[in-house]
């Protein structure tokens, strides 16, 4: 593919510093955001909602997910369903299980029944992804997030893996197969290969379509032009 408008894929851009969400908000090739607890502790904030109404207040005609950090269910219920009256593009995250490996899907399955358009995360397995399809209303549109990158990290390769989670969902037409935690921009790629149809990614990964295209014969000259600019400037000598 040698053109990102040849993409087909949904690209969303993952983080939590406002000043990369607006810069990301002002392409509009990214059709969406997603953020975690992590990221945004990573970021230094501690005022979880205000950061998510700051987001919100800016970003008004595109998907966002934030995500609940509870770990008992009642509990995790109560903070999605508060998270859902945030704004009409809001997308409630919930963990596909707690940290005790129970299973979200009976909350997932009351979530979903009742509209609530929810992004599954933290999702590694096949089995995971056949629960949560099964756990999702078909009326109701959802995010399946199984994470990739990660996948990838233990010696797996994702590309099969995605393609038969993408068979495990087919009877919830309603619901898209995120891959999530991409390590380079071929994921991006790979993604649109299978017919995944969104992927999440960091702005530094995103700022990297620029390149797609670019003539190689070029960028090595650029890279080799780098090397010798930076060995000058440290002033390194041999004799």
């Amino acid at each position: 593919m040698s053109s990102v408008d040849e993409l087909r894929i949904k690209l969303f851009a993952d983080g939590a510093d406002i000043a990369g969400i607006l810069d990301m908000y002002a392409d509009a090739r990214i059709r969406g955001f997603t953020t975690n607890p992590t990221l945004m502790h990573k970021a230094g904030i501690q005022n979880y909602e205000g950061f998510a109404r700051e987001v919100l207040s800016k970003v008004t005609d595109r998907p966002v997910s934030f995500e609940v950090f509870a770990d008992d269910f009642p509990e995790m219920e109560r903070q999605a369903r508060e998270i859902a009256t945030w704004g009409p593009n809001v997308n409630v995250k919930i963990p596909v299980t707690n940290t005790m490996g129970e299973s979200a899907a009976p909350l997932i399955a009351r979530l979903s029944s009742d509209g609530i358009i929810l992004n599954i995360t933290a999702i590694m397995t096949k089995d995971q992804v056949g629960i949560v399809a099964a756990a999702l209303d078909a009326n109701t549109p959802a995010i399946v997030s199984v994470f990739a990158g990660r996948i990838a990290d233990t010696g797996v390769d994702p590309v099969p893996y995605m393609a038969s989670c993408l068979k495990l969902l087919a009877g919830k037409p309603k619901a898209e197969l995120l891959w999530a935690s991409p390590r380079e921009l071929l994921n991006v790629f790979q993604a649109d290969a299978i017919g995944c149809h969104i992927i999440t990614a960091t702005n530094d990964i995103l700022k990297k379509l620029s390149l797609v295209g670019k003539d190689l014969d070029a960028y090595s000259r650029e890279t080799v032009q780098m090397f010798r600019t930076d060995a000058v400037a440290a002033g390194f000598d041999i004799r």
